[in-house]
């Protein structure tokens, strides 16, 4: 009857001096569904998530993921329990192939260190996982390539195969699109369509035709509350979101 939430936010408040950013948000977001966070500029969205994804503390309210209070959890933490925010935790290494990068994420998920003498026996286990997560991202044929020579939208796609190498029950993806060509952004859309199959995924995210490729669920800010809920098609026509989306100029 009741959908089941992975992740939700109650009261969610943050306070910079005596401004308030994010003011008495609720959010709830469904388990196995991709649900965007958007809004003009200025609207909280990216303090609200800083706010979930704990690198920032909340002045009031409380965050529970999977039913366990996180609230006052450090980020590490959290991501050990499965959220997982791409594109900060994730390390990049531009002197470093694509295929060590995602090895040094499988290595740090098992808690080993950064050990590149161990046998070769281990390391080549470690290859063929790395191997199997860049031909989900499309990179097989870049495996070799410096990660710091990868076109942009590529680096991103690496940037995600180094995050799922983490095997996050939910994926927060932080303006994934920001900066892309057309060619990857289409590439980074079907990526995130592919990684959702067996993930909740929530993004903040500017390009309206994205959200409404790609989201199943839509909550829309305006100076730090939530103006509207729904799909995209409910969302887009409500007159309250028009009008910030229009007050706000083309933000």
């Amino acid at each position: 009857m009741a959908e089941d939430i992975i992740l939700s936010a109650t009261g969610l408040t943050k306070e910079f001096k005596g401004f308030i950013a994010v003011d008495t948000v609720d959010l709830n977001i469904a388990r196995g569904t991709i649900h965007a966070l958007i809004g003009p500029n200025g609207a909280g969205k990216t303090t609200c998530f800083n706010l979930l994804t704990k690198f920032l503390q909340p002045s009031r309210g409380a965050i529970v993921y999977n039913g366990r209070d996180i609230t006052r959890l450090p980020p590490a933490d959290i991501a050990r329990l499965g959220l997982v925010r791409s594109f900060q935790i994730s390390a990049v290494f531009p002197h470093m192939t694509a295929l060590e990068n995602v090895r040094i994420a499988l290595q740090r998920r098992r808690g080993d260190n950064f050990d590149f003498w161990r046998s070769q026996r281990v390391l080549s286990q470690f290859d063929q996982q790395a191997s199997s997560l860049l031909e989900d991202v499309g990179l097989t044929e870049f495996s070799s390539t410096l990660a710091g020579e990868l076109s942009y939208g590529r680096k991103r796609a690496l940037e995600i195969a180094t995050t799922l190498a983490l095997d996050p029950e939910m994926l927060l993806l932080d303006e994934p699109m920001a900066g892309m060509a057309q060619a990857d952004v289409e590439r980074i859309s079907a990526l995130i369509r592919t990684v959702s199959k067996n993930r909740t995924i929530l993004m903040v995210e500017h390009n309206l035709s994205v959200v409404a490729s790609l989201s199943n669920r839509i909550t829309v800010l305006a100076r730090g509350k939530v103006l509207a809920e729904g799909d995209y098609a409910s969302v887009s026509k409500n007159p309250a979101v028009i009008e910030a989306y229009i007050g706000a100029g083309h933000g």
